[in-house]
């Protein structure tokens, strides 16, 4: 079960719409794909297409670290040491999550594929099927609201609206929203940094008779501490994303009076699935509950995040539809999507396939 061969390359993915969040619009999406073969001719793949604003790296900067000669020296190695060749890649690749996390993805796919099981199986599973949020961006209410009607008629129960530049107009949607969904869909907002803490106060206030379930990142990175004024009612709502980046940054946002009360892991900043598990087990001993969020992905990494939060007793969120306005991928599989629950493919590794 020795590894054969590796090959890398980029590939841009429009998406179906474009949407906007605090800071920028999003168009498409570039991936950097990492298949990795065995000499039986098995193949695994990875993939990865991190956000330069959150962790430094582009997908760009990750397809020339997998194609800087690296990758040759893991050739002949045995996939069953897997671990061990992800932990010496993040030596090598310090602080490039990106890379990492395409490494470790292909490793974990190609690993249960040699050993016939899926990679949920390999670690356990620990919790049962969650419903994912799907996202909508920044825009006008009207627009707002008929997105929320296509996708309830979907059977999406839960929302999460991108906020952040206007906080009068965001208290207004969020009203709009829930009012007319009532019981029928929970909503969760994403302010990705656009809130100051006098904002942030005020959202807070004349949203709590919504069903208002979680406010993502709702502050800059660096000053975390001013949540700290916030009951601890509302901490406990109060989504690290941006901010998380690590089992050091996990570690520290663990230590009391704490500033968050969920983290938001993405393999895209975690380096993929060991890196996950880590920061979750850090955010378990500190009673922290777990969101699996993502970038605009390719179903390999977004399969690859709900083994991992399945595997997680602490879990408790998923926010994985990064490959739903996806206008194509490179493979298929991976999970079922039902009435907005998403349960994973028992096929070996990962359970996806590449398309002809």
């Amino acid at each position: 079960m020795k590894i054969k061969s590796v090959h890398s390359w980029l590939s841009h993915l429009p998406l179906t719409k474009a949407y906007t969040i605090a800071y920028k619009t999003i168009t498409d999406t570039e991936v950097v794909f990492l298949e990795i073969t065995l000499e039986n001719g098995m193949s695994g793949i990875g993939a990865a297409n991190p956000f330069v604003d959150v962790v430094g790296e582009t997908p760009q900067h990750t397809l020339a670290n997998l194609q800087s000669g690296y990758l040759d020296q893991i050739i002949g190695k045995d996939i069953r040491f897997f671990n061990e060749i992800i932990d010496q890649a993040c030596l090598h690749f310090p602080k490039q999550p990106g890379t990492i996390a395409a490494i470790d993805i292909a490793l974990h796919d190609l690993f249960g594929k040699s050993m016939n099981m899926s990679v949920l199986d390999f670690y356990g599973t620990k919790i049962k099927a969650l419903p994912t949020s799907v996202t909508i961006g920044i825009k006008e209410t009207k627009e707002m609201l008929m997105d929320a009607e296509e996708y309830f008629k979907l059977g999406f129960k839960i929302l999460k609206i991108k906020t952040g530049l206007d906080v009068d107009a965001d208290i207004e949607r969020v009203r709009s929203i829930t009012e007319k969904f009532s019981s029928k869909m929970l909503v969760r907002v994403d302010a990705n940094q656009g809130y100051s803490l006098d904002d942030l106060k005020k959202f807070i206030s004349h949203t709590e008779a919504s069903t208002l379930e979680l406010i993502e990142q709702p502050v800059k990175t660096g000053q975390e501490s001013i949540l700290q004024s916030l009951d601890i009612a509302d901490r406990k709502k109060i989504v690290a994303d941006e901010s998380l980046l690590d089992a050091r940054s996990a570690w520290q946002f663990s230590l009391p009076p704490q500033s968050f009360g969920v983290y938001n892991i993405k393999l895209m900043k975690s380096g993929g699935i060991k890196g996950a598990r880590e920061i979750a087990t850090i955010a378990k001993n500190a009673d922290i509950d777990l969101f699996w969020g993502c970038n605009d992905e390719s179903i390999v990494s977004i399969t690859a995040a709900l083994h991992a939060a399945y595997s997680c007793s602490n879990t408790k969120y998923l926010d994985l539809d990064g490959s739903f306005d996806l206008a194509k991928d490179l493979v298929e599989g991976g999970f079922e999507l039902k009435d907005g629950y998403m349960y994973p493919s028992s096929l070996p590794g990962l359970g996806i396939k590449k398309i002809d």
